[in-house]
């Protein structure tokens, strides 16, 4: 790095290499400057290739400047102001005039190119984003409040958008190129995200990252976002504290991690939680929690480790709850058998539309995962090893819901007996396009849980629950 004395020395020795005419740069100044937003993180309109032609120049006079190795050793906020300053005499050296506020956002997305995810970081910066979609470098997509919205943000070109897929990817230990071009890692905050390139990707590198609030939400903020009513979210506590075993099932972006989230925070503190997860994405709020995340085969296609194996190992870790973030395949097998030898209270997600479903499908990944049981036992090792199934959906306006708290009873010949406790039921939408529902009880105030309840102590809130649910 510089010191404090040669530093403007030595940039200046550095941008007085062959430069565009002093007139050129006036021009794509002033084509840039039209362009500038005046709101922080507001996305502007789309920019003129002149921004980028500037952008560029600046960007390639400052790598020659500087060693971008050190500026990794500096503290986030020291190394953006050196590249504010260094920045600043290239464009003093380059006689390109241009308006504070112009030469500001070019150097912050410089910034955030040298130090962060480029053009992702005012979108990262907000936390009511729910998922950023990159389909190369077009335009990027963003959900908010349950609508999707086409932002005027994009990358440069699909070099640009690789550079920084790579970026993320390698935090974790992973790569994406063509002979590996897709892959799943996750950011420092915990969102989850999902990359693929060409030859895959046709139109060019394609990111999505899901969100998650930096605040962990707890069942009281679901009942004031309406998901839930306070007598249902009574209902979910209990099944949380009973430990009860527990399948959420729903569809993408239904909101299954963040319920499975909420249900973790009424576990007791003393309990000894393993998660299993291909990304781990998972916010528990307890003190005594072991994370296991999977690993992806090597370049040399070796050294893979699968969600079966996590879930086989973590039953030697003496856990006494294991909650694997998305069952999809074989593991669906090891985790009933668990739940089915001592570890109560484990809690698993899928995908899944109804309760009843979410069983068939149970059934299918382990059929496909090669076992070859009749279909009556895996459903008899289903019903005796899963209590509750809790159902999460994303509705047509947005919004999301928790449609069904189902009881799972037993099995009457081939057929399991499945029991709602509460369910949502639409009754039409405003003239906004909103949907309109109300949840009820379905009137069971004795449910097949009611024996564990009573033997936690917790039987008199199970019945005061339900009782007043029937009033609503």
């Amino acid at each position: 790095m510089f010191g404090k004395r040669d530093g403007l020395k030595a940039r200046q020795q550095v941008v007085v290499a062959p430069v565009p005419p002093v007139g050129h740069l006036a021009v794509i100044a002033q084509q840039v400057e039209p362009v500038i937003s005046e709101e922080k993180h507001k996305p502007v309109k789309e920019r003129p290739a002149a921004y980028y032609t500037l952008k560029k120049e600046i960007f390639g006079a400052l790598l020659e400047a500087i060693d971008v190795t050190q500026l990794s050793l500096m503290e986030v906020q020291e190394a953006r102001q050196e590249i504010r300053s260094i920045a600043g005499d290239i464009l003093a050296a380059k006689k390109a005039v241009i308006s504070a506020a112009a030469q500001d956002e070019i150097v912050e997305d410089i910034c955030n190119d040298v130090l962060g995810y480029g053009p992702l970081e005012p979108l990262l910066a907000r936390d009511d984003i729910a998922d950023i979609m990159v389909n190369g470098s077009d335009p990027i997509y963003i959900e908010v409040g349950g609508k999707m919205i086409q932002t005027d943000i994009r990358f440069r070109d699909n070099t640009h958008l690789l550079n920084v897929c790579q970026r993320i990817v390698s935090q974790v230990g992973r790569r994406v190129d063509e002979s590996s071009p897709m892959c799943d890692a996750r950011l420092p905050d915990g969102s989850r995200v999902n990359v693929i390139v060409p030859p895959l990707a046709l139109n060019g590198p394609t990111l999505t990252i899901r969100r998650f609030k930096k605040d962990k939400l707890r069942l009281d903020q679901l009942v004031q976002f309406g998901a839930i009513t306070p007598e249902g979210a009574e209902l979910l506590k209990i099944i949380g504290r009973v430990r009860c075993n527990v399948l959420i099932s729903g569809g993408t972006g239904s909101g299954k991690t963040t319920l499975l989230n909420c249900l973790t925070g009424y576990v007791d503190p003393e309990e000894r939680i393993i998660t299993c997860e291909d990304s781990a994405e998972l916010q528990l709020q307890q003190p005594h929690v072991v994370r296991l995340e999977t690993r992806p085969p090597n370049i040399e296609g070796i050294g893979e480790i699968t969600m079966r194996q996590l879930v086989k190992n973590c039953l030697r870790m003496r856990p006494e709850r294991i909650i694997v973030g998305e069952v999809r395949g074989p593991e669906a097998f090891d985790l009933l058998q668990a739940m089915n030898t001592g570890h109560d209270g484990s809690m698993g997600t899928l995908h899944a539309n109804t309760p009843r479903e979410a069983l068939s499908r149970l059934e299918s990944m382990i059929t496909m995962g090669g076992f070859t049981l009749p279909s009556k036992t895996i459903r008899e090792m289903a019903v005796s090893s899963i209590d509750i199934i809790i159902q999460a959906a994303r509705l047509r306006d947005g919004s999301r819901r928790i449609t069904h708290i189902t009881e799972v009873i037993g099995l009457e010949g081939e057929v399991p007996i499945l029991q709602d406790l509460f369910v949502y039921e639409i009754s039409g939408e405003d003239r906004k396009g909103n949907i309109i529902g109300r949840h009820r009880s379905t009137g069971i105030i004795r449910p097949a849980l009611w024996d564990r309840a009573r033997y936690y102590g917790e039987e008199k809130r199970l019945t005061a629950a339900l009782e007043a649910a029937q009033d609503l």
